[in-house]
């Protein structure tokens, strides 16, 4: 009796399927995914209130931290846990492409995406009344894939460097708390000229340098387009190691 093999479309909306209700089942990491950036924002007003900080320079921050939480946090953690499980090895051996298991994967983290940065823009709205004009809606959502690119795929060198499912949640948590800091002695800080241009165009920097000026696109400039590229750039090198070190098994 001959096997009948299902269609990619089929399998692809049975993962997607899986992994959504998975992600339901850890509502609670999701909750507190979208509750941080948003209280970061909250916590922030003082300083936007008092002119300190720009309403779209705090949007961006907090989108930013918001996004290295989905990247680094959930989605690093939840392939290594699937992975130390043996589902990735189980998955594997099932008549489907390779690609279309992690296609699943990141449709969800996509789905994080854009709920933390509508969170944020609510929360901005709510607030402080901050009020982006329609291409700043848009052009945030793009720029906040772009950067969230860049955090999955450095999530993607750690799990795939690190077997460990232990080991690799706490280098997620150091890697996330670095880049918080860095990030926050950069805006607040004052520090040496050579430091602060390091901050900037650390991945941090450069993410929230696109998304920033992507929400007020009239403060578009040359320097954010280096900063654009300079994201892509971290994307594809980090995607590109991350990719050729991931092995299936944890063992």
């Amino acid at each position: 009796m001959a096997t009948t093999i299902p269609s990619t479309s089929i399998v692809l909306k049975s993962l997607l399927r899986a992994d959504l209700k998975t992600q339901w089942r850890n509502r609670r990491a999701v909750i507190l995914s979208l509750l941080i950036p948003v209280v970061i924002l909250y916590t922030w007003k003082p300083l936007i209130t008092e002119h300190m900080m720009a309403g779209t320079a705090a949007l961006s921050s907090c989108t930013t931290i918001g996004l290295m939480a989905i990247g680094l946090m959930g989605y690093t953690n939840s392939i290594a846990r699937d992975r130390d499980k043996g589902i990735f090895l189980r998955l594997r051996v099932a008549p489907l492409p390779a690609w279309t298991i992690m296609i699943s994967r990141l449709f969800v983290q996509l789905v994080m995406i854009l709920l933390v940065t509508i969170f944020v823009l609510i929360a901005g709205y709510s607030f402080d009344n901050i009020i982006l004009p329609a291409t700043g809606y848009l052009l945030a959502f793009i720029a906040a894939i772009v950067g969230a690119s860049v955090y999955l795929a450095l999530g993607q060198v750690i799990v795939g460097l690190i077997k460990n499912p232990e080991i690799v949640n706490a280098t997620t948590r150091l890697v996330y708390f670095v880049f918080v800091m860095t990030g926050m002695l950069g805006q607040f800080a004052p520090i040496w000229e050579v430091v602060k241009n390091c901050i900037k165009w650390s991945p941090y920097g450069t993410v929230q340098t696109i998304l920033s000026a992507s929400m007020d696109p009239s403060k578009w400039t040359s320097t954010t387009t280096q900063a654009l590229l300079a994201t892509i750039g971290y994307a594809a090198v980090l995607a590109t190691i991350g990719i050729k070190k991931f092995q299936w098994s944890a063992k």
